[in-house]
């Protein structure tokens, strides 16, 4: 037996493992590291997030990736290059985090790395009935592992794909494991670009628990902030508070037939575009709109498209209880136009569940790759109506 697979076979024995969660999403902020601590598998599984770390991206990375991100006509040859040029990027960034954080690379079990999504096609998106659900995620995992010398495993939202399901989102899984709760209905939003929540009922009936996408989270935002204001993203909320929704405006974009399609789905930038906003506001009897009110109307088309959906779901009449997390959670904008929706909702920071909100999707990576090396689930187990599945191609160092 090669000397990495024993090494493997080592680990998936072992009473505790240290993984390390990596998660960069699609506003491409910065890559989320973060160092788990995780014993068990499943239901029965433990996490305590040893040191976390969100590290910016340069703008030169940012520049580079935008070239083909969520892009039908790109250069090819840029799209090859960047598969490695990721993944060198993100595992320095590893080992700068490792460093600052005092823990040695070779007490590092493995690595879960999301890489970076370039593009997202659900048959949705596509309309092409022939052809099946894609996405891509490029940062190759071979060039990850020498680059650290750690086991990592990569690419997960391949195998969710074969299993039938879209690819997204894939926090279901990490999510009935670790925050499931017998007697309360819970749901659990994350606010990144895409806004996406997971269901997670009372009596935790696998069948009934789904994760799924609403619609924009912060990526319309984030794509106005920087095309109308030059800046990144509307720090604080503050763009779209000194501005007012557009009704009719509003009224367009909620029209879209996504927002009417049955649960669960998945989209992206691909579709929620500028160019999308764009059809929407050349409807308008003047064809324009003032920016800062551009950006409250998508403050509350997010918090609207949020709301609408979560509701469809809670039909039990019981006080509900949500988590949220992601970059929009700190928009008050978006988060009061939650509470004015759902105001009889126990509303929470994902803290309150133990896991920082900006670190929770790196987690939850980590818990896929946990559940590669050492789960314990059934083989004809089924969650969100997707068989459970082992996520994640490995990469060994040599």
């Amino acid at each position: 037996m090669k000397k990495h697979i024993q090494q493997l076979a080592a680990i998936s024995r072992k009473r505790e493992r240290t993984i390390i969660g990596l998660m960069s999403g699609t506003s491409l902020d910065g890559l989320d590291v973060a160092v788990c601590t995780i014993s068990g598998s499943g239901t029965g599984i433990r996490v305590r997030v040893r040191g976390f770390d969100t590290i910016p991206y340069a703008d030169q990375f940012k520049t580079e990736v935008r070239k083909v991100f969520a892009k039908r006509d790109i250069d090819f040859q840029h799209l090859t290059l960047l598969n490695v040029y990721v993944a060198e990027q993100q595992a320095a960034m590893v080992l700068a985090a490792l460093k600052r954080m005092e823990i040695a690379p070779d007490e590092i079990d493995l690595i879960a790395s999301h890489g970076q999504t370039v593009f997202h096609a659900p048959r949705t998106f596509h309309e092409l009935p022939e052809w099946p659900n894609a996405t891509l995620q490029i940062g190759d995992g071979d060039h990850f592992a020498r680059r650290t010398g750690i086991i990592t495993i990569s690419d997960f939202r391949q195998k969710h794909l074969a299993a039938g399901g879209e690819g997204a989102p894939l926090a279901l899984y990490g999510d009935y494991f670790l925050f499931s709760k017998r007697g309360q209905d819970r749901f659990l939003l994350n606010l990144g670009g895409i806004a996406n929540f997971t269901f997670l009922p009372a009596d935790g009936d696998t069948a009934k628990s789904f994760a799924t996408d609403t619609g924009p989270g912060n990526t319309l935002l984030d794509a106005f902030a920087r095309s109308e204001f030059g800046v990144a993203f509307d720090r604080d909320g503050l763009l779209a508070a000194n501005g007012h929704g557009e009704a009719q405006l509003l009224q367009y974009l909620l029209d879209d037939p996504f927002f009417a399609l049955p649960f669960p789905k998945t989209s992206g930038p691909e579709y929620f575009s500028e160019a999308w906003v764009q059809k929407a506001i050349e409807r308008l009897p003047k064809a324009r709109v003032n920016p800062y009110n551009l950006m409250a109307t998508l403050a509350q088309l997010t918090a609207d498209t949020v709301a609408d959906a979560i509701k469809t779901v809670a039909l039990t009449g019981k006080k509900q209880e949500l988590f949220v997390s992601g970059g929009g959670a700190h928009n008050p904008m978006i988060m009061k136009g939650l509470k004015e929706h759902l105001p009889n909702w126990n509303i929470y920071p994902m803290e309150v569940l133990g896991v920082h909100g900006d670190a929770k999707e790196a987690v939850l990576f980590a818990v896929l790759a946990n559940e590669t090396v050492a789960g314990r689930t059934a083989d004809d187990a089924v969650l969100g109506g997707i068989p459970v599945v082992s996520m994640g191609k490995i990469s060994f160092p040599g």
